[in-house]
């Protein structure tokens, strides 16, 4: 069978590409086609143990059975269109991003609150100078998962609307990478269904930040190997 490989962030850096196609044998598991992606490239690399793993834009786990033709996206621990929804707006650019045009996809007259959370690049971090960020998104499934996170948030709060914008690509100091705009009728359960998407978008959404400071530049939360 062939197998489509996917790589980001570290991965990528470690292994010189960013896809590769890899042969396993009928029944081979996604255990067997990392192994065979970590001997397909020209750079020697270790597959980290603490990566995620997605089968066709769906995370799996690695004792999954593959089928001929599938796309294997290893996902590194992340850092940070309009939805089917007619209340629900993705949007995943190298664009910069406007905060008001993004709030008006979640404004409605039944709703007395809207809560905008921008996301800014500071000028430090870890005793660091920084001087810019870049971001790297696995498009499709990024905004399919978020998308998952609307609904995620719609069980545990009472709000009507929501919309995320997310830059991909260099984000300078002071330019915003993201904005999360959320309405309700009442303001508590915006404000806490913002905090919420913020909170998980790290920990399931494939997008992942490069710092670039003074002397260097790291993936933030990448795994060493």
């Amino acid at each position: 069978m062939q197998i489509e490989v996917l790589l980001f962030a570290g991965l990528k850096d470690r292994a010189g590409v960013s896809r590769l196609s890899v042969e396993v044998p009928d029944g081979a598991t996604v255990s067997d086609a990392i192994t065979a992606a970590g001997t397909a490239t020209p750079t020697n690399w270790d597959v980290p143990t603490a990566i995620m793993c997605a089968v066709n834009e769906e995370y799996q786990e690695r004792d999954f059975v593959l089928s001929d033709g599938d796309e294997l996206a290893l996902i590194p621990p992340v850092s940070g269109g309009m939805g089917a929804e007619r209340n629900e707006y993705v949007e995943v650019t190298g664009e910069p991003l406007d905060s008001m045009a993004i709030a008006e996809h979640v404004r409605a007259d039944s709703d007395g609150a809207i809560v905008i959370f921008e996301g800014v690049t500071r000028d430090h971090n870890d005793g660091r100078h920084v001087e810019y960020l870049e971001y790297e998104a696995y498009q499709p499934m990024a905004e399919n998962k978020i998308r998952e996170l609307f609904g995620e948030m719609r069980a545990r709060y009472e709000i009507d609307r929501t919309a995320v914008a997310h830059r991909v690509g260099r984000v300078d100091i002071g330019e915003k990478s993201m904005v999360v705009a959320v309405s309700a009728a009442h303001r508590r359960p915006a404000f806490e269904a913002a905090l919420y998407f913020v909170d998980r978008l790290k920990e399931v959404v494939p997008i992942w930040k490069k710092e670039y400071f003074e002397g260097g530049e790291v993936w933030i939360n990448d795994t060493p190997g």
